[in-house]
């Protein structure tokens, strides 16, 4: 196969608005371990997100309303450690092991932003 049938457009939206865009070559997929833990956790997320829309249209105490969005982001910042350790445990593993420069760098940027 060819390299550039490989090569994959990532295009994303900064909090600030700024658009980044960055090609790079996957050699590998990005199913592990956990991808069937991590949908279910980002399933559940959105229905309980769902439903603290629900609250607000519904006119509910802003004060649960704001306990609510805090688990659903205590359950987004778990699904993404999970995340994190999957990836390190398999493409970063993989990218030490063949010098893959640039998939290191992209974690350092994710793990940038995710902490923030």
């Amino acid at each position: 196969m060819a390299e550039h049938e490989n090569s994959v457009k990532h295009t994303h939206v900064l909090e600030d608005g700024t658009v980044v865009e960055h090609t790079h070559n996957h050699t590998h997929t990005h199913t592990h371990q956990n991808t069937k833990a991590v949908i279910n956790r980002l399933s559940r997320a959105i229905g309980h997100l769902e439903s603290i829309k629900r609250m607000v249209e519904d006119g509910r105490d802003c004060s649960e309303v704001l306990i609510q969005l805090s688990a659903v982001k205590a359950a987004i910042n778990n699904t993404g450690k999970v995340i994190l350790q999957d990836h390190i445990e398999h493409c970063i593993v993989d990218a030490v092991e063949s010098g893959d420069k640039e998939t290191l760098a992209e974690l350092h940027k994710a793990i940038d932003r995710f902490i923030k």
